[in-house]
């Protein structure tokens, strides 16, 4: 499919870390890419590029970064107003900066840092991205909790 092709959507990588910042145009992160924590809760960051199309930049778009469990529903936290799903979800516009070639993906760059979140010990999850409303398989990114096996209790 060529870069113009009104059909190219969003190309989205994402990453679990201990923590990440977007800063001047970068993304860091500290201790990024694993895919298991805990048992205990723990401090953890999410961070990501979606690369915007060429024909999809220049106009608003709203994303959300949404906790699901292994049967697709949403993960519930205590908040002060009860049980709550865990989600984040906001808006970007990616422009054309002047020179840039036609049909070049732009770089939306994202960081959240969350404090920490109980879960279940030996459980799966996974962050689910949706972008205008729609997702993708390749827009997920899956995790798991190590099972409470008492060792940690006594370190």
């Amino acid at each position: 499919m060529d870069a113009l092709n009104p059909e190219r959507g969003f190309r989205v990588t994402l990453m679990l870390a201990d923590s990440a910042q977007v800063a001047e145009g970068k993304l860091y992160l500290l201790g990024g890419g694993w895919t298991e924590i805990g048992p205990r809760p723990w401090p953890f960051a999410v961070a990501g590029i979606i690369e915007v199309p060429w024909n999809l930049a220049n106009q608003p778009h709203q994303f959300r970064l949404e906790l699901i469990d292994l049967d697709g529903e949403s993960v519930l936290v205590p908040t002060p107003d009860g049980e709550q799903p865990l989600f984040i979800e906001g808006g970007f516009e990616v422009g054309r900066p002047p020179g840039t070639r036609a049909g070049t993906a732009l770089p939306f760059l994202l960081a959240f840092n969350a404090g920490p979140v109980p879960l279940p010990p030996g459980s799966y999850f996974e962050w689910r991205l949706l972008i205008d409303g729609e997702s993708s398989e390749d827009w997920r990114l899956a995790f798991r909790t190590r099972p409470d096996d008492g060792l940690a209790e006594a370190a």
